[in-house]
Formats: C-alpha cells, structure tokens, sequence
C-alpha cells in the first residue's frame, strides 16, 4: 500500500474517531453540538452546568465548541475560570487558615499580629467571608476583644484598689465604732476584689495581654492587701481595747485618743516624763458652731463633687484627675462633717472617675500604637517628599491630641519620635531637591531678563514692529515654561520681569501709539470726505491706500483695529449708499418714460394693423408728442422688467424715438464713477483682510 493511501486510511479513521468524541459531546450536553442555532446550543450548555460536571469534561466540551460557537463557549470559558479562582482561592485559604491557627495556638498572642492578619489576608485576596477562614476571623476577633477586655478590666481593679484604700484612710479618721459597724461591709468589698484580681490572672488568654499589666496588678494586689491587713489589725485592737483597759491601743491616733477619753485618763498619762504639761481638755463646740463647720463641710464637698461629676459627664480626660483629687483632699478634711448621703455620692463619683480614667488611659495608649505602626510603614515604605511632610504632621499632630486624653507612654513615645525621625530623613532630601529645583529656575529667569534686557537694547532703533511681536511672544513663551516657584519668590522675581519687558515693549508702544493717533486722523479725514455733496472717488482711494499702508506697517490689536475699521468706513459706506438712492431714484425715472414710449409704439402698430388712417395718424401724433416730452411723466416706479422691456421696444419705434431714448440713457450716472466705486468697494475688503492678517 502507498504512502498515500496510508494517509487517507489515518485521516479516515482520525475524522471517524472526532465524530464519535463530538456525538459522545452532544450526548453528554444534551444536544449543544447537534442545536440547529447559538440560542438553542447555549441554553443547552446552561442546563448542562447546572449539573455541575468535571474539569476535564468542560476543558473538553470548551475544545471543540471553541472552533463552532464562541458565544456558546464563552459560558464554559467563564465556568473554567471561576473553577481556576476558587481553587487558586482554596490555595491561599489554606495558607492563611495555617497561619490563623498558628496564631491561635501561640500561648502569647500578640495584638498587632491578630490585627494584621485579616488586613493582610484581605491584601492577599483570601475568601474572608468563606470557612474556614470566616470562623478563623471571628476566633481571632474574640480573642483580641478578650485580651482588650483583661486589660481594661486591670485598669479598673487598679482604680478600685485606690478607692477601697481611700474609704480605709477615711475611716481612720472618724471614730473606731464607724469603723466596726462597716467592717462586715468593707471585708466583702476587698474579698470581691481578691475574687475578681484572682479571676483576671487565671484566664488563659492573661498571657496574651501587654506586658506592663501584670506588674501594675501585682503591685495594686501587693499595696492593697497590706492597706487592709494594718486596718484589720488596728481595729481588732480598737476592739480589744475597749473590753481591756489594760491592753494596748491602736497604732491609729483618732481610735487611741477616743478609746483614752472612754478609760478616763489623759494624753499626758501615758508620757514617761512628768515635767511636760497636760494637754488642755477638749473644748465642747457651741451647737450653732458646729451647725455653721457641717455646712461648710458640706458645701466644700458638694463643690468638689458637682465639678467631678461634670467633668466625667463631659469626658474630659485631662482635667479628672484633677477634679478627683480635689474631691478626695474635700472629703479627707471634712469626712467627720458630712452626712452618709453626700458621702456615698462622693465614692460613686470616684469611682466613675476612676473607670474614665482607665478607659481613657486605654484608648491613649492604643492610638498610640497605630501612630507607631503608620509612623514605622512609612519607614519602610515611604511615600512622595509632600504626602510624606503632611504625613508626619499629621501624625505628630494626633500623638498631642492623644497626649491631652490621658497619661504620656515614654516607651511609645520614643519608638513613635525615632520612627517618624527617620521618616523625616525623606522629607528633608525632597525638601533638598526642591530647593535646588528653585535655585535653578530663578537663575533661569534671571538669564531670561537679562537676554529681554540686552533684546531692548538692541532693538530700540527697529521699525519692523510684526519681528518685535515675535520675539515678545516667544520671551512670554520662554518665561512661562521656566519651571514653578514658590509664590514668596516669584512675587520677588515678577516685577522685575515686567520691567523688562516694559522697556522692551516701549518702542512698540510709543508706535502703536503714534499709529493711533494717524489713523483717528485719516478717520477724521474719510468723515469730511463723506459729507461733501460730491464724493470724490480719488480722494477716497487715496486716503484707503494710505489706511491699508499703515494697518502693514503699525499691527495693534485686533479688536481695537476691527473698532477703528468700521469707524474709518462709515462715513465712506453712507456716501456711497447716498450716490445710489440718487443713481436708483434717476433710474426709477428713466423706467417710467420708457413704459410711456412703449405703450404709444403698441397704439401706432395697433392702429397700423387695422388699417384705419385718422387711427395711424393720431397714434403717431401721440408717440410724437411722448418722445418729445409734451406729456407729463408719472411717479417713477423702477422695476427690472420694464428696463428690459424699454430696451426691446427700441426696435420698433422711430429713429427718432431711438435717439431720444439713447439722449435719456446717457444722463444715468457715469460708467467711470460705477467702476471707481467698484474699485472702492475691493480696495476696502483688501485693506479689512491685511488688518485681520496682521493682528
């Protein structure tokens, strides 16, 4: 068998074998490829992916429909390339589910990183919104809410460790009974604290939280308990005290002094030397005394309380400390004046404080953060000399702000100042560049002046004002494409400049000036000559060629020359409009003459034709009497047709008829006149168009 034949037997069999693949194709579309139109094949391809099929059986269907309906295919190739996306999608799913987890599982989870991984997983381009990395982004969430919520939560068990203490110190000054009776009280409140302190330190996230939190715990925790174990000492001795006139006083001196009023001895007693003198008895205050010290007390307090109250109402975070503190020295110096009511709003008031501080303090310190991170990205990547400026600005701008809202944070302070200081190295290279960019250009424009200057002085003598022009406009040219400078600089620079080119201007002007003043001249002069009874056509040619020489030698302004141009033809144009209402008005009369003559030739040929003598006599007595002038002409009324109909009408009347008529036609104006005013009329288009040339 020949090579030939082996050929054909291949392609025989290969075209056998596609047939078979694109009939399976059609079968396993649902008859796409067998659809008698594109409508038909791609609702077919939309019902068959509706059943979801394989990758490798849409890469093979997209094949061979490809080469017979693109319309239909592009549904397979869009298929095909969500496939491609979703698993591109599930790749980085997984790369950034990995480190989810891995971030989970840390024992110290840092807050920065939490943040940053769903930014960073967004940038990626991550499926955020599908599992796993949905559930993975609410974890991470909840577990940074957590750690923000523990070191809150420091913050406030800080603030009620100072109140508790507060409210001990203020006991210690009122009777040790007082002291007693609220014992059960105070003992639940610090058994609370402990309760709440031991809480916060056994959650498992406690790790996690910044580490400044749990030394300040620590030492709020140590601080405290020691406050309350010396209370609960001294007033256990108070107690003892008070049963037992032989057993020790307390260490607190307002218990001591009471519990020796009550055992009846003196101050003086118990001091070993006896050479010292008594101390004087206490004087009992007169009721109207201590009425007038309780409404001072209680107005003191109620001032300082009122203002603590507003302030954190307000949310003024720089002036609460400030009012607390008040509050508590009012409440240290009158405590023993005031009843339990104004006393309980007090500590509330405090404690309210005490929670906006700490709040506040929070929040500060996490501004602070951002404005480092942003602050060290620009580090990193920096971004244009003046976005960069405005930047830094801005930033250091905010960390005031932060700083007037609660306590300075030196440590971020320092990252935040050395950070932005390196950024700032940036701004100072652009701000370098820029200053050498200014240098150059205002040498540039002081070389421009200084070439106007040198042009002036070279061409003060010139005449040939359309090169002066030129070369202004190309200076003006030159001067705006110099480069930018500041509005300071080039406010210095700019009068100058204009000095220049006044005086590189000035011969121009003075010519322009003196241009003007001839053509107001020539205008006056094409007035005179349009009022005179007979317009002189030479007079007027002469004075138009005078005006077209000087539009070509002095250009002005366009619109001042279009101005002086209708001014100068004015009085020209009416002269002319004058000459033909009267050249029309002697036509109108010609006209009617001619209508007279005709109408006298038709009668002779009418009474010619008939035949009648006295008819033909009288007809040409009449036209006699017409030609002559015997019969009085009528009102002109001119109109084209019987101009033309005059002029056929000579053929037939008389020759004497003929040579009146050719008598009256040589009284129309002169042929010389209408060719000068023609001649006039192209002398003015000339002389408009060179203007608007030259302008």
């Amino acid at each position: 068998m020949s090579n030939s034949a082996k050929a054909d037997s291949s392609a025989a069999k290969s075209s056998q074998a596609k047939a078979a693949d694109i009939s399976s194709m059609d079968a396993l579309t649902g008859g796409a490829f067998s659809a008698p139109t594109s409508g038909e094949r791609a609702a077919r391809i939309r019902e068959w992916l509706v059943t979801n099929p394989s990758a490798d059986q849409l890469a093979d269907v997209y094949k061979e429909l490809s080469n017979r309906d693109k319309g239909a295919a592009k549904l397979l190739k869009e298929k095909l390339d969500e496939a491609k996306r979703a698993k591109g999608q599930e790749t980085v799913a997984a790369e950034w589910a990995d480190k989810a987890q891995a971030l989970l599982a840390l024992p110290k989870l840092n807050l920065a990183d939490a943040l940053a991984w769903q930014r960073d997983a967004a940038k990626a381009g991550a499926p955020l919104s599908r599992e796993p990395l949905a559930s993975l982004k609410v974890q991470l969430a909840d577990r940074v809410k957590t750690i923000e919520d523990l070191q809150h939560r420091t913050q406030v068990q800080r603030e009620a460790a100072v109140l508790i203490a507060q409210r001990t110190e203020v006991l210690s000054t009122k009777p040790w009974r007082d002291a007693q009776t609220v014992w059960e009280t105070l003992r639940a409140d610090v058994a609370h604290w402990q309760d709440q302190a031991n809480e916060i330190t056994a959650d498992p996230i406690w790790a996690s939280v910044d580490a400044k939190f749990p030394p300040l715990l620590e030492a709020s925790r140590a601080q405290f308990l020691a406050m309350w174990e010396a209370f609960q000492g001294a007033l256990s001795i108070a107690v003892a005290a008070s049963e037992d006139p032989a057993a020790p006083l307390p260490a607190v001196p307002v218990w001591a002094d009471e519990l020796r009023s009550a055992r009846g001895t003196t101050t003086a007693a118990s001091t070993p030397t006896g050479d010292k003198s008594a101390r004087p008895p206490k004087v009992k205050l007169d009721p109207a005394v201590l009425a007038d010290l309780r409404v001072k007390a209680a107005a003191a307090v109620q001032e300082a309380l009122t203002k603590l109250e507003t302030e954190v109402a307000e949310g003024h975070g720089k002036s609460t400390p400030k009012a607390a503190a008040d509050l508590r020295n009012a409440l240290k110096e009158n405590i023993r004046h005031i009843d339990s009511t104004l006393e309980a709003a007090s500590h509330a008031a405090l404690t309210a404080a005490g929670e906006l501080e700490g709040w506040q303090r929070w929040r500060a310190d996490q501004i602070r953060e951002d404005l480092v991170e942003k602050a060290e990205k620009l580090v990193a990547k920096p971004m244009g000399g003046r976005k960069q400026q405005e930047a830094l600005r801005a930033m250091r701008e905010q960390w005031k702000t932060s700083d007037q809202g609660g306590t300075p944070n030196h440590a971020l302070w320092k990252r935040f100042d050395d950070a932005c200081n390196e950024s700032h190295k940036v701004v100072e290279a652009w701000l370098e560049k820029t200053k050498e960019q200014t240098e150059a250009t205002k040498a540039q424009r002081r070389v421009l002046i200084d070439e106007v200057l040198a042009w002036a002085e070279a061409n003060k003598t010139n005449t040939d004002w359309k090169h002066h022009i030129r070369s202004l406009n190309g200076f003006v040219t030159k001067w705006r494409e110099a480069g930018h400078l500041s509005e300071k600089t080039f406010a210095d620079i700019q009068p100058v400049w204009k000095a220049a080119m006044d005086a590189a201007d000035a011969p121009l002007t003075t010519a322009r000036n003196d241009s003007l003043a001839r053509r107001r001249a020539m205008i006056e002069e094409a007035q005179t000559l349009g009022a005179e009874p007979q317009l002189r056509i030479d007079a007027v040619k002469a004075v138009q060629q005078r005006w077209q020489q000087e539009a070509q030698q002095v250009p002005i302004e366009r619109k001042q020359e279009q101005k002086l141009w209708d001014a100068f033809r004015k009085p020209i144009d009416d002269a002319f409009q004058r000459k033909t209402a009267d050249r029309e008005k002697a036509a109108g009369a010609l006209g009617e003459f001619d209508r007279m003559v005709v109408e006298a030739s038709k009668a002779v040929a009418e009474a010619t034709a008939s035949g009648d003598a006295q008819k033909i006599h009288a007809a040409a007595k009449a036209l006699e009497a017409v030609v002559r002038g015997q019969v009085p002409v009528a009102a002109p009324v001119v109109t084209a047709p019987t101009v033309a109909v005059a002029a056929s009408a000579e053929t037939a009347v008389s020759a004497e008829a003929t040579e009146s008529v050719t008598s009256a036609a040589e009284e129309t104006p002169a042929t010389a006149e209408a060719e000068a005013s023609t001649e006039v009329a192209e002398t003015d288009a000339a002389v408009q168009s060179e203007a608007a040339e030259e302008t």
